[in-house]
């Protein structure tokens, strides 16, 4: 195995404000700043104007939707501009743009989440929609840094942390799913797959302070998000951290795209399934998804009963990799009796 991995990370309250000395040591000429207006307005203006009181040159590129034109709207910007650095301050969605725009154009990449709303803080990992409406997601590299500030996050809203905690749960199924494929002769690693359990176990120990969003609470749910991160770089891949669970939450993207759940917590949703078909112990993972307030049936989803079963049918064709489901997936049927059974439906 050949391994580089060279990741700083800063998680504190008042991390922000170390930027500046961060940005300094990696000398850049140009600095470009990814947010979105909310952030902007939150904490994007003042960290700017720091940014610019320290002798930074910085352009600010405000995020659109996740979408492969939006996210090449952003590499535009930091080719015009001729920023060495790029810094993603917002949610999952800003770090991606940023996370794209500064691979596709060579630059490096600050990592400061705003917010915890899946595990992608820390990934190789970018995902959008295609031209044609399509979830995408493909391998970059990770952040030179992870600067997550804890007093920022902290007034994130409380769904998007429990989206980020359902996330992270998702890794009960997916570390199995991963073993499943590491049995059949596929290319994976043990080392990924224990580093995406230690993930998991972090996130699980604190369940009780996440859901009360106190300092350690938070402070475990995102190291347990930047150590998923970490487990895709290992493995070169998504797989430890991604198996029958975002099969599911990416076919219910493709046959309900009119939803307004979060990518987290379609993959808890998923999770509670996953875990049913694997012989584990469905209803702890519901408990837990329940504690910190995520969805757990599809009515708390806000997606209708039949677009669950549809997903769970078609979720072993949206991409080439071996999970609980198999090769032949699940027929109409079998997919609503184990929503049924799991109370999904």
């Amino acid at each position: 195995m050949e391994l580089s991995l060279s990741l700083r990370v800063i998680v504190e309250r008042g991390a922000l404000s170390r930027l500046p000395s961060v940005l300094r040591s990696l000398r850049p000429g140009i600095v470009s700043l990814f947010t979105d207006d909310v952030v902007w307005d939150v904490v994007g203006r003042d960290v700017s104007q720091i940014l610019e009181d320290e002798g930074f040159e910085v352009y600010t590129h405000l995020v659109g939707p996740s979408t492969y034109s939006e996210f090449e709207r952003g590499r535009g910007v930091v080719r015009e501009v001729e920023a060495q650095v790029v810094v993603g301050l917002g949610g999952g969605r800003v770090v991606d743009a940023a996370k794209y725009a500064a691979f596709k154009e060579g630059v490096k990449f600050i990592s400061a989440p705003t917010s915890v709303s899946h595990d992608g803080i820390a990934s190789p990992i970018v995902s959008f929609k295609g031209e044609d409406g399509r979830p995408i997601s493909i391998f970059t590299r990770p952040p030179e840094l992870v600067i997550a500030d804890l007093a920022v996050i902290s007034r994130a809203p409380r769904r998007l942390l429990a989206s980020g905690f359902a996330d992270i749960v998702g890794k009960i199924t997916s570390t199995r799913d991963a073993l499943l494929a590491y049995r059949m002769g596929d290319r994976v690693s043990l080392y990924a797959i224990e580093l995406a359990s230690t993930a998991l176990r972090i996130a699980v120990k604190h369940a009780d302070e996440i859901a009360r969003l106190t300092p350690r609470g938070l402070e475990a749910l995102v190291m347990a998000a930047i150590t998923c991160g970490i487990s895709m770089v290992v493995d070169g891949s998504s797989r430890p951290a991604s198996g029958s669970e975002h099969l599911f939450s990416h076919a219910l993207d493709i046959v309900y795209p009119e939803k307004r759940s979060l990518h987290g917590e379609q993959v808890g949703i998923g999770t509670i399934m996953m875990s049913h078909l694997h012989g584990l112990n469905w209803r702890k993972v519901r408990r837990l998804l329940r504690k910190v307030g995520a969805p757990t049936n599809a009515e708390e989803l806000g997606v209708p009963p039949e677009a669950i079963v549809e997903a769970l049918a078609i979720a072993h064709k949206v991409r080439e990799r071996y999970t609980i489901l198999g090769t032949r997936g699940l027929s109409p049927e079998a997919a609503e009796r184990l929503a049924s059974k799991t109370l999904v439906i």
